[in-house]
């Protein structure tokens, strides 16, 4: 079990169930699942761009990521049908909270002009996010890498809306903007 993992059971249950004082303890909000997405717009010109982001995305993660395809020919974008467009991993139980551990404590202070990330939710208890750059994971080889890419990250949890969303990932150790009014600017 990770570290995360055990703090999870042991204290942040008891906190939310204090806070928001559920009638079952069914009902404590949890993260079930991240998926990491990556669209790929090169591949359609240049063949080795997708078997980059698959190495990157696998260092990332921690498992190979699934190639995404296209559903149907668009000519305007110059787009066949069946063609590799894009990258997803779905991270569960240990990968995924090993993955958010090393997210919230050595990735996000890593991102430049960093002051936290946005408190909007998608109403449903679920939280998205985008990255413009891949360089800011230590595990990937600065050397190595011949593009810039970004990342889509969302994370799924069982809240039913999205202060409970915020609450559990904020508990979770996920840094949110300090909001200006509370502090006293």
């Amino acid at each position: 079990m990770s570290r995360l993992q055990r703090r999870y059971k042991e204290e942040i249950k008891k906190a939310l169930q204090e806070t928001f004082q559920f009638p079952n303890t069914m009902l404590i909000p949890e993260l079930k699942k991240i998926v990491i997405s990556m669209g790929i717009a090169e591949a359609t010109k240049d063949k080795n761009a997708i078997q980059d982001c698959i190495k990157e995305i696998a260092l990332i993660s921690g498992q190979k990521p699934v190639v995404t395809r296209s559903k149907k020919a668009i000519a305007n974008f110059k787009l066949r049908e069946d063609q590799p467009i894009g990258l997803k991993v779905t991270l569960r139980r240990k990968r995924m909270y090993d993955f958010l551990d090393r997210f919230c404590n050595i990735v996000s202070p890593r991102v430049r002009d960093f002051r936290g990330f946005s408190k909007k939710c998608d109403g449903s208890g679920n939280y998205s996010l985008g990255l413009d750059d891949q360089q800011i994971f230590p595990e990937i080889n600065l050397d190595e890498v011949k593009r810039t890419q970004g990342m889509n990250i969302t994370f799924v949890t069982t809240a039913k809306n999205d202060q409970e969303c915020i609450e559990l990932l904020r508990q979770l150790g996920f840094p949110y903007k300090i909001d200006e009014q509370k502090a006293g600017r």
